[in-house]
């Protein structure tokens, strides 16, 4: 059995529909959970799909969910996900994310190790031997107006909203390169 985690990655946040389709191809996992994009930050909650031979197994009672069959997540799901659709947000988070990719990996800085990413979902990745941590990163970009999370101590997270305009992204970009200098 395959169960794939798209908490975080799904629903277009790296350039296509779930993060697994980058390394599985056409294999399709045989339940994916989700969360944080279902409803579009709108209200909390989660989901997961799959097979029916997978899905069926499960009765009432077999399961728990701290976010699941709440009226108004439910709408806010079905009007996110439709939206994602509709409005082709998984092709615009790849190409705005392939733009911010592109114009951070332009400039060359000391601080960073690496820079990579899939669609909007991408990270800064600081060497480990400088006086400068992820924390100190965001906290540089937070006063210049950017909030950005820092991961692990040498990592920088980026993740826009998948409506992020173009202005944004030079923006955004922007505010990187004044901060990494």
């Amino acid at each position: 059995m395959l169960i794939t985690d798209e908490v975080q990655t799904g629903l277009g946040r790296t350039g296509k529909l779930m993060a697994y389709e980058w390394d599985l191809g056409d294999v399709k996992p045989d339940i994916c959970t989700l969360g944080k994009a279902l409803s579009g930050g709108v209200t909390p909650v989660s989901g997961i799909v799959g097979f029916d031979e997978v899905m069926m197994t499960i009765k009432p009672g077999d399961h728990g969910s701290t976010y699941g069959g709440n009226p108004l997540s439910m709408a806010a799901a079905h009007a996110a996900v439709k939206v994602t659709i509709e409005e082709n947000l998984t092709q615009r988070s790849s190409d705005m994310g392939a733009l911010l990719l592109k114009r951070i990996q332009e400039h060359n800085s000391d601080l960073i190790k690496d820079i990579r990413g899939r669609g909007l979902f991408q990270a800064i990745e600081l060497h480990d031997d400088i006086n400068v941590d992820g924390n100190d990163l965001c906290k540089i970009m937070m006063d210049h107006g950017l909030i950005t999370k820092a991961t692990h101590k040498t990592s920088v997270r980026l993740a826009p909203a998948l409506v992020i305009e173009e202005s944004e992204i030079h923006e955004a970009a922007d505010i990187i390169l004044k901060s990494i200098d």
